[in-house]
């Protein structure tokens, strides 16, 4: 098939496939009229890309997995290199859900001691103002 058909059937571009082809990760041959040309193998190493794109993985991450499909196996994370990325990313994942934890937890805390304040009457003082509210003072 030609770099068009390709992508259309990965749901990418030609742009993209270009550049993965300039990475090293997708290798084109030449047709005798000059055009690229690929084959269901490597439909198979741009969807492993993308899929592995969509997870959060960067490109050069995808590198084990297309490593793999191209030594013939038949899923790209069956070799050890993907098996190492994928642990190495899931300990990034697990880092980054604690600190989103932390944070959630502290935003938790700010809007308790904010909804706390707010609900609590001031003698004898002036009621805050908010930004929303000066509309309803202008009129």
């Amino acid at each position: 098939m030609r770099i068009g058909e390709l992508a259309e059937r990965a749901g990418t571009t030609t742009r993209t496939l270009r550049y993965y082809e300039s990475r090293g990760l997708l290798q084109a041959r030449r047709a005798e009229n000059g055009y690229r040309t690929y084959d269901e193998g490597d439909l198979r190493m741009v969807r492993q890309i993308r899929t592995l794109q969509d997870f959060g993985f960067d490109l050069e991450e995808t590198r084990p997995f297309v490593d793999c499909l191209r030594a013939g196996h038949p899923a790209g994370d069956s070799c050890p290199a993907s098996l190492a990325v994928y642990r190495r990313k899931l300990g990034e994942l697990d880092t980054l859900i604690g600190q989103l934890q932390s944070v959630r937890t502290e935003v938790g805390a700010q809007l308790a001691r904010a909804e706390l304040e707010a609900s609590a009457e001031l003698p004898g003082g002036p009621e805050p103002r908010c930004e929303l509210n000066r509309e309803d003072e202008d009129r």
